[in-house]
């Protein structure tokens, strides 16, 4: 079992219920699931800068990514409907509370300049979304490796009701929000 789901036992059930008042211990809110996300825009010019975004995520995620094709043709962008233009993974159960554990615990101190996470990125259901402006701050990547810097975006799904509920439940898992 992974050391984050032994914390979501031992800590942050009770730590939720005395807090809410839960009666039932399945009413507690719990991690659902984590979508990591990559937009490759640059892939339309060149494939490499795919394949590398790929080679990364699956790096950081510990599994295969879904190449996403773009839906509109976008002239500005130069893209067309059908392009290969993003990586996505979703991550559930140890895999997702490995990928939350070394997220908190190794990539987010790593940060330059970090003041903490944005308590307000929740959307309204208890689901919260935060982004990483590079991909170098993982242990797992390799920086004289490193083609091109790409950002990512991690989307965290509870199954909380409220943004109260999600806030506390992933301040309890040692998530870093600004006060």
């Amino acid at each position: 079992m992974s050391r984050l789901r032994d914390v979501y036992k031992a800590k942050v059930i009770p730590g939720l219920t005395e807090r809410f008042g839960y009666d039932n211990v399945n009413a507690v809110p719990r991690m659902e699931k984590v979508v990591v996300s990559m937009g490759v825009g640059r892939a339309v010019q060149d494939k490499k800068f795919l394949d590398s975004a790929f080679q990364d995520l699956m790096m950081i995620a510990g599994q295969k990514p879904l190449i996403c094709a773009a839906k509109k043709s976008v002239s500005n962008f130069k893209v067309r409907a059908g392009d290969k233009t993003g990586l996505k993974v979703t991550l559930r159960r140890e895999r997702m509370y490995e990928f939350m554990d070394r997220l908190i615990n190794l990539a987010i101190p790593r940060v330059k300049d970090f003041r903490g996470l944005d308590p307000d990125s929740f959307d309204g259901r208890g689901n919260y979304s935060m982004g990483i402006s590079e991909q170098s701050v993982f242990p797992e990547i390799d920086p004289a490796r490193i083609v091109n810097t790409q950002g990512m975006n991690i989307v965290f799904v509870t199954t909380a009701r409220t943004d109260e509920e999600g806030r506390e439940l992933l301040r309890q898992f040692g998530m870093p929000f600004k006060d």
